[in-house]
């Protein structure tokens, strides 16, 4: 009788355990992150799922943000999207006109009865992801701006001031020259040579990447990426490329290999390679702010967000949304938001994160991880707040392929920007005509 009663009360147990186990809801998250940032992504998903019982979430890794927005729109169609997609900024403008896709992270937070203070999280970020009528439409994750990294000991051996890093572009030329001179065989390299190059040149120099406030201010916008200072900054990297100063290693973060494994000395790329130099590199490295033209009025302004935000797709159960807001709300604390930025290298998303992060002298340990920060909280301008554009995947696109032609030495740096300027203008024409016909 007492075996019996055993067995019974096992069983009973369970099935009380499977039936807890099954209540738990599960919320499904794609992203792009890889390797050391990957690993970043998986951890946060862990430690938000152990902190609470009644969700679960589940990174899932879907390539690059490309082929993950792409995956998410199929998906979408099937009617079986995740419920968290990270996309990354470019992407912005056909996630905010994708109207029945998603559902503004303001609504879910509301919604659900979780607390939400747009005005919680930095000015330069929220602003971006922010609508015109105020309400804030993704979740800011993930964001970065444009740096120089540089290899301390290449400098020093190539009688350059490891402490003293290029300011301006000809400081830039000049170093490049020495570490040539001194047996280096790719000075300098950039990855995401558009966002680099043209986009944060653009706002770093307070001068227009399009029209209509870089399309802040309509549908209407166009490319002004051939003006004379952007065809001068060109034309400068061209000769530098034909005198062996600037080495083209690719499109995207392909060249952020190159620099992590010492054989280029200086790249301009993104603030979140950081997490990756500190793990890999067998050098001593600096991360200093992005060079500029210091005849250029007003120079530097401020740089713009890289990077993504996650947004919150449509046609989700109530109690799955509530579970992306929890999320959503364990992510902004102060402390779980200060140990992303440090351990990555993005963005403090929230002010309070970089307060703690400043208070715990961190960036007095770690010198240099502060220049991203400094970049993006300078006062906007409507030149500097932001590039926000339709079809802005494409643009970069064809971007890539106009700037390869100038440093293969087949076009001039103003014949390629006029080209892209053109080439680029047909897609905003196009998204113009599409996003029009859905109003």
């Amino acid at each position: 009788m007492k075996r019996t009663l055993t067995r019974l009360l096992a069983a009973s147990l369970i099935a009380a355990g499977a039936v807890s186990a099954q209540a738990q809801t599960e919320i499904v998250w794609w992203h792009s992150m890889g390797g050391a940032l990957g690993e970043w992504v998986n951890d946060l998903a862990s430690e938000f799922n152990a902190s609470q019982k009644d969700y679960k979430v589940v990174p899932v890794f879907k390539g690059s943000y490309d082929e993950s927005m792409t995956a998410a729109i199929a998906a979408f169609r099937a009617g079986n999207a995740p419920h968290i997609l990270q996309v990354f900024e470019v992407g912005t403008a056909t996630m905010m006109a994708s109207r029945n896709a998603i559902v503004p992270v303001a609504e879910v937070m509301k919604k659900a009865g979780v607390s939400f203070d747009p005005n919680a999280y930095v000015d330069a970020v929220k602003g971006y992801y922010t609508a015109p009528n105020g309400q804030m439409l993704s979740f800011p994750f993930n964001s970065s701006t444009a740096v120089l990294h540089y290899n301390k000991d290449a400098f020093k051996a190539a009688g350059l001031d490891p402490n003293k890093p290029p300011k301006t572009w000809s400081d830039v030329a000049l170093a490049a020259a020495k570490l040539k001179a001194s047996g280096h065989k790719c000075p300098l390299t950039t990855s995401w040579q558009g966002w680099t190059q043209l986009e944060n040149f653009s706002t770093w120099h307070n001068v227009e990447f399009a029209s209509r406030n870089n399309g802040f201010g309509g549908l209407d916008a166009r490319l002004t990426i051939n003006s004379p200072l952007h065809v001068r900054h060109i034309e400068n990297l061209a000769n530098m490329a034909q005198q062996g100063l600037f080495v083209y290693k690719g499109r995207g973060s392909a060249a952020d290999a190159s620099y992590v494994s010492g054989e280029c000395a200086m790249l301009t790329g993104s603030s979140a390679l950081y997490a990756n130099v500190k793990r890999n590199a067998k050098f001593d490295f600096g991360i200093t702010t992005l060079p500029y033209y210091a005849d250029v009025p007003g120079a530097p302004q401020n740089t713009v967000i890289g990077g993504a935000s996650l947004w919150v797709m449509a046609g989700k159960k109530d109690a799955e949304y509530k579970g992306v807001a929890q999320f959503f709300a364990y992510l902004s604390k102060p402390d779980v938001a200060a140990r992303s930025h440090q351990r990555t290298g993005y963005l403090p998303v929230t002010k309070a994160a970089y307060e703690l992060t400043e208070k715990s002298g961190f960036y007095k340990q770690n010198p240099g991880t502060d220049v991203s920060v400094e970049q993006m909280i300078r006062k906007t301008t409507d030149k500097s707040r932001g590039i926000r554009l339709g079809n802005f995947v494409q643009i970069r696109t064809i971007v890539d392929e106009e700037l390869e032609q100038v440093w293969a030495g087949r076009k001039s740096a103003k014949q390629g920007l006029d080209d892209a300027v053109r080439r680029g203008n047909e897609q905003l024409e196009r998204f113009q005509r599409t996003a029009q016909g859905r109003l």
